[in-house]
């Protein structure tokens, strides 16, 4: 029998994978405006249940409040959302 047929097949993952938690900017709307929104204010205010190694914010919703935002990555209609509300982004390391 072949080599490739009497191996298990388990699939393929990544040593080099980055685990986000993933938060919306509709999730956002919570905060008062001007308040500057770090990965560990969403976690201590339960919005991230699990802290991951880096925090992604998601444009899925619309913002109403004008916030500073800290997370290691944004997508770009979040950017879009944030700053269209008046707010800013700042990418953390």
């Amino acid at each position: 029998m072949p080599l490739h047929r009497r191996l298990p097949k388990r699939g393929f993952s990544s040593p080099f994978r980055k685990a986000y938690a993933v938060v919306n900017v509709e999730s956002l709307n919570v905060f008062e405006a001007g308040e500057t929104i770090s990965p560990d204010l969403l976690f201590g205010r339960g919005i991230v249940r699990v802290q991951r190694e880096a925090l992604k914010i998601l444009g899925s919703g619309d913002l109403k409040v004008a916030l500073t935002v800290q997370a290691h990555a944004f997508s770009k209609s979040a950017e879009e959302k944030i700053a269209a509300a008046g707010g800013k982004v700042e990418v953390l390391k």
